[in-house]
């Protein structure tokens, strides 16, 4: 009976698994068992494991071992972040209007001077007559030029090949295509030439004011 007991003993020591380090006991028969901790008491010795314990002739036991501590997990190593990306950066409108003057062959400072007495700049300007954007397109005119007059790129950009036309249509005379995109084509062509709106001719002279300003930019032929 006390030998079917201690074999039952042994069992449990071998299948039990705990969290804790404790240590092994190295039989004389070359068993390894692992057990939290031992007790002698004379001639025979208590093997603890979680709540119970085992006790066995200590001329059984040839020596006792350290459990190793289990090694704490190593941390995670975090996942390489993917490089954030910069925003593209937005153009100013003077980078837009340059780089549509380059588009269409107009000098830099004349959409610059338009720029600025249309808007004064502002991508979001909205005039009293409904002309929208950096270069105050009218509703009709940009749907004419199938663009979006609210996206600063896209008005710029239609601004510039309307001047362009306009120019080409006026065989390069400045001032016929300020009258134009002020009054409209239909005006300047019932006057055969620039009519007689206070508004439009003060327009062409402000803006042949700002682009007679930079000597280094000829302004086109008349």
């Amino acid at each position: 009976m006390y030998s079917s007991m201690r074999v039952l003993g042994f069992l449990l020591l071998l299948t039990s698994v705990t969290a804790s380090a404790g240590e092994y006991a190295i039989l004389t028969s070359g068993a390894r068992l692992r057990v939290d901790r031992h007790e002698l008491d004379g001639a025979r010795v208590r093997l603890y494991n979680g709540p119970g314990f085992t006790e066995i002739a200590a001329a059984e036991v040839r020596v006792f071992e350290p459990e190793e501590a289990a090694a704490a997990p190593a941390e995670p190593v975090p996942a390489a972040q993917p490089a954030a990306v910069p925003a593209p950066r937005t153009p100013t409108p003077m980078e837009l209007a340059d780089t549509a003057s380059d588009k269409y062959g107009l000098p830099h400072v004349l959409l610059r001077s338009m720029m600025r007495v249309e808007s004064d700049f502002d991508p979001s300007a909205v005039s009293p007559k409904g002309a929208i954007g950096l270069m105050q397109l009218m509703p009709g005119t940009a749907r004419d030029l199938g663009v979006d007059p609210r996206d600063p790129a896209q008005n710029v950009d239609a601004g510039a090949r309307y001047l362009r036309d306009l120019l080409d249509k006026y065989h390069g005379s400045l001032r016929h295509m300020l009258a134009a995109y002020n009054a409209g084509p239909a005006v300047v062509d019932k006057y055969n030439g620039i009519p007689p709106y206070r508004e439009t001719i003060n327009y062409i002279y402000r803006i042949e004011k700002a682009y007679q300003a930079d000597p280094a930019t000829p302004p086109p032929a008349r």
